[in-house]
């Protein structure tokens, strides 16, 4: 298994501010997936389509505790944690794609 990969947790957000949190080994291809609304279900049925927050590990195993931990959050640490980087909940994949 290789030392250098690199796993994220991620939050998504739509313009009413419905969240979304997930993890992956493929930030940009996921964002896009989300954008391009390829994946049925709760991120294409409310729009959840900006990048709001990331954060990264070279873990698997870290990466899932952390999803874990901040879906069990209340809604308003959510909120924090994603003010704490992004108090303007900027669409941080914006420029991303052509």
């Amino acid at each position: 298994m290789s030392q250098d990969r690199e796993y994220f947790v991620y939050i998504m957000a739509s313009h009413s501010r419905v969240i979304y949190t997930g993890v992956t080994n493929d930030l940009f291809r996921r964002v896009y997936e989300h954008k391009t609304r390829k994946t049925r279900g709760f991120t294409n049925r409310y729009n959840v389509i900006h990048l709001v927050y990331y954060e990264s590990t070279d873990s698997i195993h870290i990466a899932i505790q952390r999803e874990k931990q901040i879906k069990g959050w209340l809604r308003e640490k959510k909120v924090q944690l994603i003010e704490s980087t992004n108090p303007d909940w900027n669409d941080l994949a914006a420029e991303w794609y052509p």
